[in-house]
């Protein structure tokens, strides 16, 4: 029974191992790249470590591409839906667990129906809204699609039913209002589910391409998703893979950091926010 046990954890380990190794070689690879030199890049067979750690690569890439201009952008945009968009997800979620109101369930249904529905569906439509409404590049463009979450309410509303009634009934006696009560209650009870919402919210604006490619024509507004897209192609075509990688690199980092100081509570908001339905 015991060797049948640890033949089992082995071959998980296996698994995990494998998996791990999966995930972590195109950063190896990417990491690798951005300290070649260009003739090394192209070299053909590709060589697996640099001949000579080339780390200007990252002073070029910042120089060469507005880089920076891009990583604030992607903050501004980024701080204004991570502010908005976890206010109405708190605000939702809270009604959805704990207020009583007519067609309350059917709403919800609503609100989960529209995760089925994918994003390239609705961005002729939204593109066509912004057109008309005068917003072309400007920030509320950047900004406004990403107010309602459906996955953070979803996952919130699930934590939020986790918190026994009698702490609602017993603040009712106290006085609460709503209000006081899930900001002096539910939220520090909530905590773990809050900064899992956070941290996928930041992912989310930190890798999307497609929407702020169509809704921003000035360099100025680009974010990092669409603003390196070009950035390191030459007149003739050619491109600087190595500072490509290295601008990769670099606007990776603040997404690991933020994943690193956040993963207890990230873990911890997944585990709870999937318990009960």
């Amino acid at each position: 029974m015991k060797s049948a046990v640890r033949f089992g954890q082995g071959v998980l380990y296996l698994l995990l191992t494998v998996s791990a190794v999966l995930i972590l070689v195109p950063y190896y690879w990417m990491i690798s790249t951005s300290l070649k030199s260009a003739a090394e890049v192209v070299r053909v067979p590709p060589t697996l470590f640099p001949t000579e750690l080339r780390w200007q690569n990252y002073a070029d890439a910042i120089v060469q591409a507005p880089l920076l201009t891009y990583l604030c952008n992607n903050l501004i945009v980024g701080i204004a839906t991570l502010t908005i968009s976890t206010t109405v997800s708190l605000l939702a979620a809270f009604a959805f667990a704990r207020l009583r109101f007519r067609g309350k369930n059917m709403l919800f249904f609503v609100v989960l129906s529209t995760m089925m529905i994918p994003q390239e569906m609705l961005i002729i439509t939204n593109f066509q809204t912004i057109a008309n409404w005068g917003w072309m590049n400007t920030w509320q463009a950047l900004v406004v699609p990403y107010w309602v979450n459906p996955f953070n309410i979803y996952l919130l509303r699930q934590t939020f039913m986790q918190i026994p009634d009698e702490l609602y009934q017993a603040a009712k006696v106290d006085g609460l209002t709503n209000f006081r009560y899930l900001m002096s209650i539910v939220l520090p009870l909530s905590k773990s589910t809050v900064a899992t919402t956070l941290v996928l919210s930041m992912i989310l604006i930190w890798q999307t391409f497609a929407w702020p490619n169509l809704v921003t024509t000035k360099d100025s507004l680009r974010l990092v998703s669409n603003g390196l897209q070009n950035a390191f192609t030459s007149s003739v075509g050619t491109i600087a893979y190595e500072l490509q990688m290295a601008a990769a690199a670099i606007v990776t980092l603040p997404l690991i950091m933020m994943f690193l100081l956040l993963r207890k509570q990230v873990f911890s908001g997944m585990i709870h926010g999937g318990i009960k339905g």
